[in-house]
């Protein structure tokens, strides 16, 4: 049975990655912070790694490398909520083997961690694109919602955006070009 490490803080996600993924064969195991996800690595010696890369206070890219160094053959894949050209390939020059955008369906995610590649030609076509300013708007609400920890009337207030404007934004996700 492989092993994967989820190395996730919001708890919801994380448990439903587990049961997920342990259907399809994981042995799982979850940790919410970077101390706890070396540490697991080193006691689980997971075959996998799946990473958020904004933790409550932290972030994921500084663990990386000593992953890597940690489990070589790991195949560690970035996940998150806050997709941009510029972090996915940082986090490919520290040693990840891939990176998602949040949400993620099943498929994509099983295809990602079994190592399905990617034709060149699509992975250069998608990475000249860039964001709308809706797109850009959205992760930058998500980030401020997220660190305020789902609050929407606090993050009204840190946007200087009535909260029922707030609440029509989230209702609608840019679609990417």
């Amino acid at each position: 049975m492989p092993k994967l490490l989820i190395v996730e803080d919001d708890i919801i996600f994380a448990n439903t990655l587990n049961r997920r993924l342990t259907k399809y064969g994981f042995d799982c195991v979850q940790t919410d912070n970077n101390n706890d996800a070396l540490l697991a690595c080193h006691s689980h010696k997971p075959d996998y790694i799946l990473l958020d890369m904004k933790l409550a206070e932290e972030n994921t890219l500084s663990i990386i490398t000593p992953l890597r160094k940690s489990r070589p053959d790991s195949r560690i894949i970035l996940l998150t909520g806050f997709a941009s050209i510029a972090t996915a390939v940082e986090a490919i020059k520290l040693g990840a083997d891939d990176y998602l955008s949040k949400p993620v369906d099943s498929q994509t995610l099983l295809a990602t961690l079994k190592g399905s590649k990617i034709e060149t030609s699509d992975f250069e076509h998608n990475s000249e694109k860039t964001l709308s300013a809706e797109q850009v708007e959205w992760q930058h609400i998500q980030q401020i919602l997220k660190a305020n920890q789902g609050n929407i009337s606090a993050t009204a207030r840190q946007l200087s955006m009535h909260r029922r404007t707030l609440q029509r934004k989230l209702q609608k996700r840019p679609q990417s070009s």
